[in-house]
């Protein structure tokens, strides 16, 4: 959406109080209520309900990016040297990662392109299960239409994270817990600081180099050679974590503002009915892990769920899943998507355009 050049700074920091303010009843609404995840659902349902009636939502910008550095410190933080040693256990289970995404691209592809209609870049970088803002860069250089790209990827998002928690409940029997981390003021002073150093300096590092990801990658690997090397022993305190949940769950309902009657016909819902392919396979592959005996069934299952790499973090934490072997594979997902990508889709003829812009 582009309407925002038209605004004065005060504008923008008006619609960004007014979406702040809406999330914090949200989260405070889901807690009163003893809902799951309020700091994450409610902010998510209250900003999706408001944009879908057209409020001028604004999303938080930078800040939003700093809250998922949280999240990459949590990950590298839980990459311990007993996870390091253990890393050999899971190649059977990661061997299945490329053929599931290869299984996603093969039915992914025509079902976009056949049957709901986009265009051929549209319908490739629609169906890849990597990040939003990745698949959105590099769909735009081939000449795809990046609003329906952002709903269709919005969407796998939302309503993967809507649904794994409900799965976990019902299904797993996890009463979903499990303590996000201690308290502040029961971590020492001097990790702490260390932790938000390799926050801030892990994410700048990333961003620099061009990595994608930049915001939960950077700070995911400094923290994990901290981690490694012993110089840190625990996860960013509760209260990171939350404040990192409220953000993402703001993120995720604030990219449905502006959307159209005709785009939830076509982009929101071709991405509904594509997440129910997306839970066959992530099934199927799942069943087949676990009766090989290479993971138990809530960390396959939480394992090869596809939806985003700061989410799954976030339920894998509360779960009480072993985050380790869950992000692991995530990130195996997410840079066979992100290197293979642009690779598969030039051997597809999807050239990058002359002179493409990348904001």
């Amino acid at each position: 959406m582009r309407q925002d050049s038209s605004l004065s700074p005060t504008s923008l920091w008006l619609r960004r109080a007014g979406t702040l303010g809406l999330a914090a009843l949200g989260a405070a609404l889901f807690w009163a209520l003893g809902l799951p995840l309020p700091f994450l659902f409610g902010p998510m349902f209250a900003c999706l309900g408001a944009a879908l009636l057209g409020a001028p939502l604004k999303g938080l910008g930078p800040v939003s990016k700093g809250a998922r550095t949280i999240l990459g410190v949590a990950v590298g933080a839980s990459l311990t040297p007993e996870v390091f040693h253990q890393i050999p256990q899971m190649a059977g289970s990661v061997a299945f990662v490329p053929l599931y995404i290869a299984a996603i691209g093969l039915i992914g592809v025509p079902y976009f392109h056949k049957i709901c209609g986009f265009d051929l870049p549209t319908a490739y970088f629609a169906s890849m299960p990597g990040g939003l803002q990745d698949m959105v860069v590099f769909g735009q250089e081939a000449g795809a239409d990046v609003r329906a790209l952002s709903l269709i990827h919005a969407t796998r998002v939302l309503v993967i994270v809507t649904i794994v928690p409900a799965v976990l409940v019902w299904f797993f029997e996890n009463p979903l817990a499990e303590p996000i981390g201690a308290p502040a003021s029961d971590l020492p002073l001097t990790e702490l600081l260390i932790m938000t150093a390799a926050a801030l300096g892990g994410w700048r590092l990333g961003a620099r180099i061009g990595l994608f990801g930049a915001a939960i990658l950077g700070p995911l690997i400094v923290t994990a050679i901290l981690s490694l090397g012993g110089i840190i022993e625990h996860r960013p305190p509760r209260e990171a974590i939350l404040f990192a949940q409220f953000f993402i769950g703001i993120g995720i309902g604030v990219g449905y503002v502006g959307v159209t009657l005709h785009e939830l016909r076509k982009d929101v819902l071709s991405g509904m009915v594509f997440v129910l392919i997306l839970a066959v396979l992530a099934f199927i592959v799942t069943e087949m892990v676990v009766l090989l005996g290479l993971a138990s069934p809530m960390e396959g299952f939480l394992a090869f769920a596809p939806g985003g790499q700061a989410e799954m973090t976030v339920l894998a934490i509360i779960a009480g899943a072993d985050l380790g072997f869950v992000v692991v594979h995530h990130l195996a997902r997410l840079i066979l998507v992100i290197l293979g990508a642009p690779i598969a889709a030039a051997m597809l003829g999807l050239r990058p355009r002359r002179g493409t812009k990348g904001e």
